[in-house]
């Protein structure tokens, strides 16, 4: 049982973009998997419309968009791994039609974005950009006044999940106060407190740190109407998503001397690799730190991420183990001796589970194990069978109504 997959290795596709860890590499490589090419950069919907036809295994990052047509040409896809926190480069509606099992890396750059996050409100309350940019022009500014310390002062948190909870606990560790808004109702890390609307927090804090997806209620949260409750002379910093705040309304803040200083790392556009013109309404505004979406870049944070997802891309490969995936159900069985195991994703509708019984029955196949796990729009079948009749149940079940995919794992 050591090599589970029954389907050749030599014969797997494995496509990573975007200079992805080389740990996602090596798990795949010491397994024996020989087909495997890493590029550096994202591609374009029609380049990856070309390259993705004999892929089995994709890997991104935050630049490459999984579009319908993309999915519509992935005719050999099984999955998707993104290297990052987020999933929403991925059409995954249209994945989960498709079948294909999109996983991500939620937790393992946490503690970068924190850690930076940090970094960034103290350089802001100090007003280094400022003290720096004089000094690399020749002038000497030691100056007290607008500096302040980040003890005793009141961290706002909106967002308070993964990141949030964790840069709550590195705030009260240098004494901060903190406070949060979420629109679920969270248990709090320490002496956090939570307040009931975004309004609360942001008229109360010195300092405030976003830590949002982005979604359609998401969109421009901060904008010229919330900015107006922002306590004068706080400062924000967006380490989320691009669209979470309005540059151009932030920009007018700052100028008007509402807000003391901000930090952004994500911006509603940014250029495809390095190099690449960067704009932004936010340059040469002083006490403003602009960074190129480097909140999760780290040695450490890469190698977790590539050694996280990876190990998810291999077990759903190898085992069909779904746990983890935003499309596929979620399933995870020990292998079976003695029998071979087949993996069927079918539409989610009544009476499908049913038929692949009929089917099977009437060809007297045995079924030595099967479960079943469904979500709104797919279902996920695994069925352990006889060795002797397996290759006649992976036809019979092809031709049951709604399939979408079948695998013979082992």
């Amino acid at each position: 049982m050591s090599q589970l997959t029954s389907y050749p290795k030599e014969k797997i596709n494995i496509l990573f973009l975007e200079n992805i860890s080389d740990k996602a590499v090596q798990q795949f490589k010491q397994n024996d998997y020989v087909n495997v090419k890493k590029l550096s950069g994202a591609l374009s919907e029609e380049e990856l419309i070309k390259e993705i036809k004999n892929v089995h295994l994709l890997g991104i990052r935050s630049k490459t968009k999984i579009t319908a047509k993309v999915l519509e040409e992935a005719k050999k896809l099984q999955a998707i791994g993104c290297f990052c926190i987020g999933v929403n480069q991925v059409d995954l509606k249209q994945a989960t039609k498709k079948g294909v099992a999109v996983f991500n890396a939620p937790y393992s750059n946490t503690r970068s974005v924190a850690e930076l996050v940090i970094g960034a409100a103290i350089m802001l309350i100090r007003r280094i950009p400022d003290k720096n940019n004089a000094a690399h022009q020749g002038i000497w500014m030691k100056d007290a006044k607008g500096s302040f310390e980040l003890r005793g002062k009141t961290l706002g948190v909106i967002g308070y999940g993964n990141i949030g909870s964790q840069l709550s606990v590195l705030a009260e560790a240098l004494g901060m106060k903190v406070i949060f808004y979420d629109v679920e109702t969270k248990l709090p890390l320490g002496n956090a407190t939570g307040y009931k609307s975004l309004k609360e927090v942001v008229s109360q804090s010195d300092v405030i740190s976003l830590h949002v997806p982005e979604t359609a209620q998401t969109k421009n949260l901060i904008n010229k109407n919330n900015l107006k409750y922002f306590k004068k002379g706080s400062i924000l910093i967006n380490y989320a998503r691009g669209e979470v705040v309005d540059l151009p309304a932030l920009r007018n803040a700052l100028q008007a001397g509402d807000l003391a200083g901000a930090a952004i790392d994500v911006y509603p556009w940014e250029p495809e690799k390095n190099g690449d013109k960067f704009e932004a309404p936010l340059q040469g505004l002083p006490n403003v730190l602009l960074t190129p979406h480097i909140g999760g870049s780290t040695e450490e944070a890469q190698q977790n991420i590539g050694e996280d997802v990876s190990i998810k891309l291999f077990n759903y490969l190898e085992k069909g183990m779904s746990f983890g995936s935003h499309t596929v159900p979620a399933i995870s069985l020990p292998p079976v001796e003695g029998a071979h195991r087949i993996l069927h994703i079918h539409n989610n509708v009544p009476g499908v589970l049913s038929a692949i019984n009929t089917e099977l029955s009437k060809n007297n196949i045995n079924i030595v194990g099967q479960y079943l796990k469904t979500n709104e729009d797919i279902g996920y079948v695994v069925l352990d069978v006889d060795k002797k009749l397996s290759n006649k149940a992976l036809e019979l079940l092809r031709d049951v109504k709604e399939t979408i995919k079948v695998r013979m794992l082992y």
